[in-house]
């Protein structure tokens, strides 16, 4: 797909700069024109033998249909420009818009279809959080009372009940 992809990009960009600039478009650009509608067909072409992900066969019939659609506008528009009798401005419309609706059909493509929703099992009420927390609470506390007291063995163990609160729970 990656051939796919950059080889059409460079011929949309081709064909949308010709399109961009009608003064670029004299009788002698149909050679061009034709072979830049050579490169759609054979995009179009390697795009049939490619088999569409599920949920993305619509976008990829848009796109195929599209392509045909900017192939049959561009040989259009080059035979008008041979002609010379000023259909092609007719035509330049009509080609743009072929034009854009191959980018559009892409860019479709390029859009992931939506993932289906996995239900999540309802969390029960954390019990590791709160004795962690419970354990926080009192080893400050009693680190607290104990600085205040100059207690060290109650210092001490306010410091051990906040190391046990931080081993308790790992999220």
């Amino acid at each position: 797909m990656a051939g796919l992809w950059s080889g059409l990009s460079r011929t949309l960009r081709a064909l949308e700069s010709l399109a961009a600039d009608p003064r670029r478009l004299e009788p002698d650009a149909a050679g061009t024109l034709r072979a830049l509608q050579y490169r759609l067909h054979s995009s179009s072409e390697f795009l049939a033998g490619v088999e569409p992900p599920p949920g993305a066969r619509p976008a990829h019939a848009a796109l195929a249909d599209a392509l045909v659609d900017a192939r049959d506008a561009t040989g259009e528009f080059a035979d008008a420009l041979e002609c010379g009798d000023g259909a092609a401005s007719i035509l330049l419309l009509e080609w743009r818009g072929a034009l854009f609706r191959v980018r559009l059909a892409r860019v479709g493509l390029s859009i992931r279809p939506p993932r289906p929703v996995v239900p999540v099992a309802a969390a029960g009420f954390p019990v590791a959080a709160a004795v962690a927390t419970g354990l926080t609470i009192a080893g400050v506390a009693a680190f607290t009372a104990g600085a205040v007291l100059i207690v060290w063995p109650v210092w001490a163990l306010g410091l051990a009940l906040v190391a046990a609160g931080y081993l308790a729970y790992r999220p």
